[in-house]
């Protein structure tokens, strides 16, 4: 079976999601097989999980000059191992690092490139949603091997045994790759809460919150739940949260088990960041918001007493 090789994104040690996703769209497409690009000794900590996962091969590529240059190491890597295996494709996680690494990757190999698919049929047609969720396109690379970005949240990551045999990768970074250097770390500060797009349960405030003080309520509710917080592109403008809690088409999009919105209209672009939830609950004073038309479950009323009525109840019955 031809091989399909998957850039794996990992951080603090561990696969993110959306690299599972993609190890599971590789399945569909041929022999799955992981790329680890990261500095000496990343892939240990990795290879249960990639194994879990179905990787039948980890390619394991690993150096200092991958951490202390950008994103052009990381091509070059996956451009030798097209040469060298000659893959049915290759399936890049679409977030902002992926899609430059794809797109470096294309111009290396000559090959067509599909950004921020949500599935690839058997035979190579890959969809995309576009339009914020108007437009359903279907499409095919013509060119070279077809290299894909997968959108994160599209597939739900399963678990397949694979061999996740390891292939040391030689690194040897062109002079034109070291061109940008890495100068400063800062590490993000982090909470006790889940990455938001990788949450099972996403509590998100809107405009209708009121105030970035206000927000303290939703990020009780999220608290209460073990679930992350999310905002509107509405909120974050007007700087009632950060952007990086952005969810929206120019946000991060999340599919989480359960997506509570309070607070929030429903313009389309915010839909096509969470539409994909399983169970979408809605809290608004305005019955006619669009939101509606998404949600399982709704509330009309004020978030102000609505939330911190759900929070103690909530509270409670953990208890």
């Amino acid at each position: 079976m031809a091989e399909v090789l998957v850039l794996v994104e990992h951080a603090d040690g561990a696969v993110k999601k959306v690299s599972l996703e993609a190890l599971t769209l590789a399945r569909s497409q041929g022999e799955p097989s992981a790329v680890v690009c990261g500095a000496p000794g990343s892939a240990a900590a990795l290879h249960d999980r990639l194994a879990e996962y179905g990787a039948a091969k980890v390619y394991v590529a690993e150096s200092d000059d991958i951490e202390a240059y950008l994103v052009a190491p990381k091509a070059e890597v996956l451009a030798q191992l097209v040469e060298q295996v000659s893959p049915v494709c290759v399936v890049v996680p679409s977030t902002n690092e992926g899609k430059e690494i794809a797109g470096r990757l294309a111009i290396k190999i000559g090959s067509g490139l599909l950004t921020d698919v949500t599935e690839v049929d058997g035979d190579g047609t890959a969809t995309q949603v576009v339009f914020a969720g108007a437009v359903i396109v279907k499409s095919t690379v013509s060119t070279g091997t077809p290299i894909y970005t997968l959108r994160p949240n599209s597939i739900a990551p399963a678990a397949a045994s694979g061999a996740a045999e390891e292939h040391t990768v030689e690194v040897a970074v062109s002079d034109a790759a070291k061109a940008t250097a890495v100068t400063e770390r800062v590490v993000e500060t982090k909470t006790s809460r889940p990455e938001l797009t990788e949450a099972a349960i996403v509590v998100s405030g809107g405009r209708g919150v009121g105030s970035a003080e206000n927000f303290s309520i939703i990020e009780g509710l999220a608290d209460a739940l073990g679930g992350a917080v999310g905002a509107s592109r509405a909120a974050t403008d007007s700087g009632f949260y950060p952007h990086q809690f952005q969810v929206g088409q120019t946000g991060k999009t999340v599919s989480p088990q359960l997506y509570l919105a309070a607070g929030i209209s429903g313009a389309i672009q915010h839909r096509a960041g969470m539409q994909t939830s399983k169970t979408i609950v809605v809290i608004n004073k305005d019955a006619e918001a669009p939101i509606f038309e998404l949600a399982d479950f709704g509330v009309v009323g004020d978030l102000n007493k609505v939330v911190p009525a759900l929070t103690e109840e909530v509270t409670k019955r953990k208890g």
